[in-house]
């Protein structure tokens, strides 16, 4: 008898302590619509990077990316800006987003005269086809783009 009544205790003290975990567990459900920390979408991206400033579309970015790529996990990307790197007169920084993927922002990297050349190469993750932007943002303040679209047969989010 003292072995039922001590499995009686155990059950009903795992209920006790279960019992908050699954209500919490409900009061989160409706919060987990977002997939993630940083989901953002494309126009909301360049809203937050530019804080609503326009942005001219550029022939300065040379934006290289492949015109098909077979597994959108790898997707390379490389963009390079033919601006000075002057003290005063500079790259400030180099933004590469998507238009499709539920996080835009796949990377943003600043730079100072230091680096000599607005230049980076990557990889990034594309779910499926769409466009690739380089946005730039030069020392003055202001900003400009540079777009391809690429055509992904395996998405490499998900």
């Amino acid at each position: 008898m003292k072995r039922r009544s001590f499995m009686k205790s155990m059950m009903a003290a795992s209920a006790v302590a279960a019992a908050p975990m699954a209500l919490m567990a409900k009061e989160d459900a409706p919060k987990a619509k977002k997939k993630g920390p940083n989901d953002m979408t494309y126009d909301a991206a360049v809203a937050a990077i530019t804080g609503g400033k326009e942005v001219k579309d550029s022939d300065k970015i040379k934006l290289t990316v492949p015109e098909i790529a077979e597994n959108g996990a790898v997707v390379p990307v490389k963009v390079e800006v033919d601006h000075p790197m002057e003290e005063n007169n500079y790259v400030k920084a180099i933004h590469i987003l998507n238009t499709k993927n539920g996080n835009a922002r796949c990377v943003d990297v600043m730079l100072t005269p230091a680096n000599a050349k607005g230049y980076f190469a990557t990889r990034v993750k594309l779910g499926g086809t769409q466009e690739v932007v380089g946005l730039v943002e030069l020392s003055d303040g202001t900003f400009i783009k540079a777009a391809k679209s690429i055509k992904v047969t395996i998405g490499g989010c998900g």
